[in-house]
């Protein structure tokens, strides 16, 4: 049976449906699965273009490579993994080192509302995340909340995954 999840903006009120790929990336599914429920501060793509993501301290072993993408759909939802000294260039603008306030493991969980997307990072080169869901209800709304995001700010607003 499919397990699905909610992903929530929860400032903004609003939520999408996601159903995780089990079949494709099943031990990265399994790693979000069993830390649900799941929020952080929401930051917005600066190279990936349209996507939404959140900064978690490591809180599962990485499951390394399985389904990955550097070009992600909307719908999309992926994870990274990044270490605290990938993360420090001061360029990223993040208020602390790390992103997380944290040192070590970094977790990277990222949503993708919109076409056109590349994940290529100045500093490191290409970044192939795991694909590990694919939203299946209220996308549109989603997408027009993470636009509302990108013009109107991140701050204060939180990115929650939680089980359905």
């Amino acid at each position: 049976m499919s397990k699905h999840i909610t992903v929530s903006l929860d400032k903004r009120g609003v939520s999408c449906v996601a159903k995780l790929l089990d079949d494709v990336a099943p031990r990265t599914c399994a790693a979000v699965w069993d830390a649900l429920p799941l929020s952080a501060p929401v930051f917005h793509g600066k190279y990936a273009r349209n996507e939404i993501y959140t900064l978690l301290p490591g809180f599962a072993t990485d499951p390394g490579k399985e389904n990955t993408t550097v070009t992600p759909i909307p719908g999309d939802l992926c994870w990274f993994s990044f270490d605290s000294d990938d993360l420090g260039n001061p360029a990223y603008g993040y208020e602390n080192t790390t992103g997380t306030g944290t040192t070590g493991a970094i977790v990277d969980l990222a949503v993708f509302y919109g076409r056109n997307n590349l994940l290529i990072n100045g500093d490191q080169g290409w970044v192939p995340g795991n694909v590990f869901g694919a939203i299946t209800e209220n996308l549109d709304e989603f997408a027009a909340a993470c636009q509302d995001l990108w013009m109107g700010g991140a701050r204060g607003e939180t990115l929650s995954f939680s089980r359905l």
